[in-house]
């Protein structure tokens, strides 16, 4: 190894692959599990040639003065087969994510209150308002949940996750129609 290829890699050197491959999987250049390889490789890295093996099949970052959206063909669905990557993870993963964490809640406390008023109403008087015993310690939970979810990275990994599942589901329906297509022709051979 000569020059720069055989000389030790710093810590610097093996957080800036770690947030290149961070980006690409952001970019969804790399599925969750090769980028767990990855980064494992990278932190193990002790030269810079390993570091460089880690990157180069991914192009380089783009400096975002620089950067344009790449354009979209409308008559091309976005998965058009089971050999496709999996698509992009759309711009509405968190708004999805924070329905999905918050939606219950509201339905509960849209119930129990609607209860609480008709007692009142009922009653005649105005009662004491008990939902809040439901709203607050639920709400308290649910904040903080939303809070350590956002900053922890959770609406990504929920849609990327979502995806893959999506992509195993249709993977599989092929196999079956494959599986179901070849089927009488076996019959057929095996007949004659």
């Amino acid at each position: 190894m000569d020059g720069r290829d055989g000389m030790r890699a710093a810590d610097a050197d093996r957080e800036a692959v770690a947030d290149r491959l961070r980006v690409a999987l952001g970019e969804g250049r790399l599925d969750l599990h090769e980028y767990d390889e990855r980064l494992q490789r990278a932190y193990a890295a002790r030269t810079y040639a390993e570091l460089d093996a880690l990157l180069t099949d991914l192009p380089p970052v783009t400096p975002t003065e620089s950067a344009t959206l790449a354009s979209v063909d409308p008559a091309v669905p976005p998965s058009a087969g089971p050999g496709d990557r999996p698509r992009p993870v759309s711009g509405g993963v968190t708004a999805r994510w924070l329905a999905e964490v918050w939606l219950p809640y509201l339905r509960v406390i849209a119930i129990v209150v609607t209860i609480w008023a008709v007692t009142s109403l009922v009653s005649g008087e105005l009662l004491y308002f008990w939902p809040i015993w439901v709203a607050g310690p639920w709400g308290a939970v649910l904040a903080v949940r939303t809070v350590t979810g956002l900053a922890g990275g959770e609406p990504r990994r929920r849609a990327v996750e979502r995806e893959r599942r999506r992509q195993r589901k249709r993977m599989k329906r092929e196999r079956r129609r494959e599986l179901r297509s070849s089927e009488p022709d076996e019959r057929d051979d095996a007949a004659g």
